[in-house]
């Protein structure tokens, strides 16, 4: 039997909806949907979005890009791939399309009536600000309005952390070498004594 593009995505989404997909889902089906990006990102040198616009993907790049940063130590969610995952996952899953796109017009509409712009081209501190306000619960519980925001920035911080720690950067960054054969366990460090 033959599985199908289709049949991997929904497998990943449908797990995914429970939780984390780290925690839910084998590695293996998401390095399948890595592999898809990047199949399509040799062959077309660019990926086209599968369900976001082109305003909306950009602006979810950037989201992804502030959550799982590039440092000194790591490349970051846009070089793992994780924005390209998030779509690829949201274009097979009605609840993501949901919250993730519905979230991203929240995010416009609401970045529009606090700072009179969209999202996009608000400043570093209004993004700050308004990412601030969807980062804790408790900010839907003191104003109500917050409550679409908050969800759809609880997905996408989970989404992108799981785009990143299943890409091969992200796998490279956890130092994961696969499960290994060992022929000696030196056992645990020594416990230091503390003093009295």
């Amino acid at each position: 039997m033959t599985i199908s593009r289709r049949d991997i995505l929904k497998s990943l989404t449908v797990a995914a909806a429970s939780g984390s997909v780290l925690r839910v889902i084998p590695l293996e089906a998401a390095e399948y949907a890595h592999r898809m990006v990047n199949a399509e990102k040799t062959a077309t040198e660019v990926y086209t979005p599968k369900f976001f616009s082109a305003h909306a993907y950009k602006t979810l790049q950037i989201l992804c890009d502030t959550i799982i940063p590039s440092d000194d130590e790591s490349k970051g969610a846009i070089e793992a791939g994780a924005p390209e995952f998030i779509d690829l996952l949201t274009s097979e899953n009605s609840d993501y399309q949901r919250i993730l796109g519905g979230g991203l017009m929240w995010l416009d509409n609401a970045c529009v009536d606090r700072y009179t712009e969209p999202y996009l081209d608000c400043t570093p501190e209004q993004r700050k600000e308004i990412l601030g306000r969807i980062a804790h619960r408790k900010n839907a519980q003191d104003d109500p309005s917050l409550g679409p925001g908050v969800e759809f920035f609880g997905l996408l911080r989970k989404l992108t952390a799981d785009g990143f720690f299943t890409s091969e950067i992200g796998i490279a960054y956890l130092g994961y070498i696969g499960n290994t054969y060992v022929q000696e366990f030196p056992g645990c460090p020594p416990v230091p004594e503390t003093r009295k």
